[in-house]
């Protein structure tokens, strides 16, 4: 599977399910047990690089502000929803977080920002369709901490300064 099968696996299933993260999940899981397992695996790879490569301290900041705060879990999850937003948003939003106040029409925190099921979806296709678990995919893991340089989350200076666009339009 290349990137461009990647992203339009992303993309379908996300529309499918109307912009809805559990139910994109759902879809994502039922469109994986349509292939074999290692296409699995491939989009398994392609998820965690770009899920890895969202660790970012900025990154962390822009969902600090979406999410009127962001635990570990919280941007974990976040990371896995951005992923499920598609390639421009993804890619703008690594490229320079505070584009998310243009790339994102609205933002339900009730809905919007936690999309846990969507990094587990190509685990969960690749059991149901070999009975075991995924191997390891072969990447290399996440650094220790966020790439970057760290911000104060707590400092409402820090992040209205960091992140004009995001502040004006998302914060309380």
């Amino acid at each position: 599977m290349d990137e461009t099968e990647f992203w339009e696996l992303v993309d379908t299933a996300r529309e499918a399910a109307e912009g809805d993260p559990e139910e994109q999940a759902d879809v994502l899981v039922d469109r994986l047990l349509q292939l074999d397992p290692e296409s699995v695996l491939d989009f398994a790879r392609h998820f965690e690089a770009r899920y890895n490569r969202a660790y970012t301290w900025d990154l962390w900041g822009a969902a600090w502000i979406l999410l009127d705060g962001a635990s570990d879990d919280a941007f974990d999850f976040f990371r896995c929803w951005l992923i499920g937003q598609g390639r421009e948003v993804y890619e703008g939003a690594v490229h320079e977080p505070d584009l998310l106040a243009e790339l994102l029409p609205d933002f339900d925190m009730e809905v919007d920002g936690e999309g846990e099921e969507l990094g587990y979806a190509a685990d969960e296709a690749y059991e149901q369709l070999t009975g075991t678990v995924a191997p390891d995919l072969g990447i290399p893991a996440a650094p220790p901490e966020p790439l970057g340089a760290p911000l104060d989350f707590e400092s409402q200076k820090v992040l209205a300064e960091r992140f004009p666009r995001l502040w004006d339009r998302f914060a309380d």
